[in-house]
């Protein structure tokens, strides 16, 4: 990310910094990889050590099923009815040793605060309107949204108005970023990048509260959950500095790369994790060579598994499927359109999908709860007996 300044700092790092009372306020480095990796500096008014308590709540780690056939699957998590603030409704789907995907139903604002001591997060906000409410600033959201949360951030979700905020989840074990090969050699974003840094939205407002007292932060860090009671609020930041920071970038604002022949995948790429990557399926027109296939070939997914996450629109490529539907399509075995989908797509301008696809590069397994929400049929959708 570019740099960024937010409150009051003072002109030189590691120098003091005084309050009107005299005493100081209590500078914290927060920074990935050691020294050597992004970094910000904070400064709050009191110190960010101070606990009066800690406690392991539980294990959050969700338990898989059973290894079972190679299959194509399809979960329907707009019949999950688990709901409530954005931590406690979190349901996990899949995952494996680098990120954990799920949804979650955000009816209530966070009570609590949380931070991810394990890695980075990032909340695709499906539906609703609210805001996110860290140590670095308020980041309002809207449908469409990725919010990426780095390590070690202290936030809280809070959603407005009258609708529930739906959201698809990732948290990752490592640092989550924007393409390296739509990067200069000084982290700027490229000419033929799909985006650039104005469409990426860091905190809008940054609020600092002085109050004493007892507030909680879960911390979820060594695959448990938890609680830290701090002695004061834990959003005493007056200011910081530099290139970690929670930042936001919403789906429509993603150019797509089109050509006259079919597009691979990577040109749909948003986002990179270790061994994973997001991408964003928008709005577009089709492929323009006078006898193109706008549908995607059959392929098979060498060394990754393909996760589909279908937003709104029309899904050119698939029958059967819902907004909120979840696709995994497993390395090992092809996928591809279904049956009349390739015929239908010829002659076709454009295609109003949006969806939101992971691909990671280990094997993803299948939490066991997900088999509730789950159409047993998917696999066998492809065939064309009656």
């Amino acid at each position: 990310m570019f740099y960024r300044q937010m409150g009051k700092i003072p002109k030189k790092r590691h120098t003091i910094f005084g309050k009107e009372d005299g005493s100081l306020y209590r500078e914290q480095v927060m920074g990935t990889r050691g020294f050597s990796g992004s970094q910000s500096i904070l400064y709050h008014h009191y110190l960010p050590t101070e606990v009066e308590k800690a406690e392991l709540v539980k294990s959050y780690l969700p338990e898989y099923e059973e290894q079972a056939a190679l299959k194509h699957r399809h979960f329907i998590t707009d019949s999950i009815s688990l709901k409530g603030n954005a931590l406690d409704a979190r349901e996990y789907l899949l995952g494996n040793q680098d990120l954990l995907i799920g949804t979650i139903n955000v009816s209530e604002p966070m009570e609590s605060f949380y931070r991810n001591g394990d890695g980075d997060e990032m909340l695709f906000i499906h539906r609703g309107f609210g805001k996110v409410e860290s140590m670095f600033g308020t980041i309002s959201y809207r449908p469409g949204d990725y919010i990426v949360i780095p390590i070690g951030t202290i936030f809280r979700v809070i959603p407005e108005g009258d609708e529930n905020t739906k959201i698809l989840f990732i948290e990752s074990f490592t640092q989550i970023t924007t393409p390296k090969r739509y990067r200069n050699e000084y982290g700027q974003l490229l000419e033929h990048s799909p985006f650039c840094e104005r469409d990426i939205r860091g905190p809008e407002k940054l609020e600092t509260f002085e109050q004493k007292g007892e507030f909680e932060v879960l911390t979820k860090s060594r695959g448990y959950i938890h609680s830290h009671i701090l002695g004061h609020h834990p959003l005493d930041v007056v200011g910081w500095d530099g290139y970690l920071y929670p930042w936001t970038f919403n789906i429509g604002d993603f150019e797509p790369i089109t050509g006259r022949i079919h597009q691979p995948p990577p040109v749909h790429q948003t986002f990179e994790g270790n061994n994973f990557v997001v991408c964003s399926f928008v709005p577009r027109l089709y492929d323009y060579h006078p006898e193109a296939i706008p549908a995607p070939y059959n392929h098979s997914n060498v060394n990754s598994d393909e996760l589909l996450y279908y937003v709104e629109g029309n899904f050119m490529s698939r029958k059967g499927i819902q907004v909120g539907s979840i696709t995994l399509h497993p390395s090992g075995i092809p996928h591809g359109p279904h049956p009349g989908k390739t015929e239908g797509s010829i002659g076709k301008k454009e295609t109003l999908e949006l969806a939101v696809m992971i691909d990671t590069f280990h094997p993803l397994k299948i939490v066991k709860n997900a088999g509730n929400i789950e159409d047993p049929n998917y696999m066998y959708s492809w065939s064309e007996k009656k």
